[in-house]
Order: C-alpha cells, then structure tokens, then sequence
C-alpha cells in the first residue's frame, strides 16, 4: 500500500491535537481549569475575527489536503508499456464530501482508455476528477493508465460541500 506523507502527517497532527485536547480538558497537563471545561472538551480558533481572521475551528473546513492521491506501478501491457495504477480518496475527517477536484497533470495521456467520467484532462496541467461529481468522506476511485513514465499527479483545487 502507498502513503503520501501528507496523508501520516494529517494523522499525526489530527493525533497529537486530540491528545493535547483531552489531556487539557480533563487537567492531564498540570493547569488548572474551571469546573465548567473539566468534563468537556474545549474547543480553540485557530484564527480570531478580532485579529482580521476568518473562524476556521479544527476540522470544520475542507482544503485540498483531504484529497489524497496514491500512485503506484501496475503490470505492463503486452506491448511492453508500463502501466500506473492511481487512487483517489477522500480523507475529509469531518465527513465533508468534496466535487470539482481537479489535479496537476501536465500533457496526461494513456496508451490504455480511462473512463473520462472517473479522470480527464481538460487542458494542459488541468485534469478533472470523478466528472467534477462529489466524491463522499470516506470515499475513493481508481484507475489506471499506461505510459513510458509516471505523471506527478497532485491536487490544484477542490469545491468544498
């Protein structure tokens, strides 16, 4: 299986967050909290309106991070052509469902037919995703395409649902 490290970082951060939320609400860290916080958790802005930033609470956003693209080699075709096998999955922890996906894809082209409904390009460096149809949290498609060399896929934007 492939991971991308953005994917084990996301994990990680999301880890250490809830442990440090935990250990602060129940008083775990030494400080000492009132008796309305020390059963609950406390929720913290990342940005203050105060401040001139928007309210963006943990985990209530969606970005282009929640798209994860894992890529991998496959069997190569009768004719010799090496073959790439791509998932695409939706890791949104808030259970966000994410459309219009679109990658980095440079001239993508295939010596083997991909379903233009899962993955296209529309234009050079712009490929769209699932038909711009949401794709669940939770979710994820796969294809796979032939070529001489692997393509960088990566995400450019998102539409956040």
């Amino acid at each position: 299986m492939w991971f991308s490290k953005k994917g084990v970082m996301k994990v990680t951060f999301f880890a250490i967050c809830f442990t440090l939320a935990l250990c602060s609400a129940t008083g775990a860290l030494g400080h000492s909290s009132s008796s309305e916080n020390s059963t609950g958790f406390v929720k913290k802005l990342l940005a203050s309106p105060e401040k001139g930033g928007a309210i963006n609470r943990i985990g209530t956003t969606c970005s282009n991070d929640d798209i994860v693209v894992l890529q991998g080699p496959g069997t190569p075709l009768p004719s010799g052509i090496p073959t790439y096998s791509v998932q695409v999955s939706n890791v949104c922890a808030t259970g966000c469902s994410i459309s219009n996906i679109h990658f980095h894809c440079g001239w993508f082209s295939s010596a083997r037919l991909i379903n233009p409904k899962l993955f296209r390009r529309i234009k050079f460096d712009d490929c769209l995703v699932n038909n711009g149809d949401a794709l669940g949290a939770g979710d994820s498609l796969s294809f796979q395409y032939a070529n001489s060399f692997p393509y960088r896929l990566s995400v450019s934007s998102v539409t956040c649902n």
